[in-house]
């Protein structure tokens, strides 16, 4: 059986080796079992084939989506890390100069000057699956 559509497009996008051969492997399974399938029940066992290889694409999709919210959460902290560690050196002079300074409000200053807003949507479609 081969596959109309884009769904040969979406396996190669993800981004893990081993979802990718497990994708293979239920998209191929059909060429295994169809040919020792009894007539009268290859259109039953192609629908539960497709429901399966349509659940596990989800499965793998919502992982995903998990795994690219919690790397723009990494990669934001880590900008705005960068940008501390950056001004860091400006911020212990200002602090010698003046005697009391907000550290809170600077570093929340910091987290809205860091770029994380423009970096990550450059970055976003690359992680996006087709």
């Amino acid at each position: 059986v081969d596959l109309v559509g884009g769904i040969h497009k979406t396996v190669a996008s993800l981004h893990m080796d081993s979802w990718r051969s497990e994708m293979e492997e239920e998209i191929n399974r059909i060429n295994q079992v169809l040919p020792n399938t009894p007539a009268d029940e290859k259109t039953d066992e192609i629908r539960q084939w497709m429901n399966s290889v349509v659940n596990k694409m989800d499965y793998f999709k919502a992982l995903h989506c998990r795994y690219v919210k919690g790397a723009v959460s990494l990669l934001e902290l880590a900008l705005w890390k960068a940008k501390l560690d950056e001004k860091e050196d400006t911020f212990a002079e200002s602090r010698t100069k003046k005697a009391k300074v907000d550290a809170d409000s600077t570093r929340r200053e910091r987290r809205v000057t860091c770029g994380a807003g423009m970096v990550i949507k450059n970055v976003l479609p690359f992680l996006q699956l087709e």
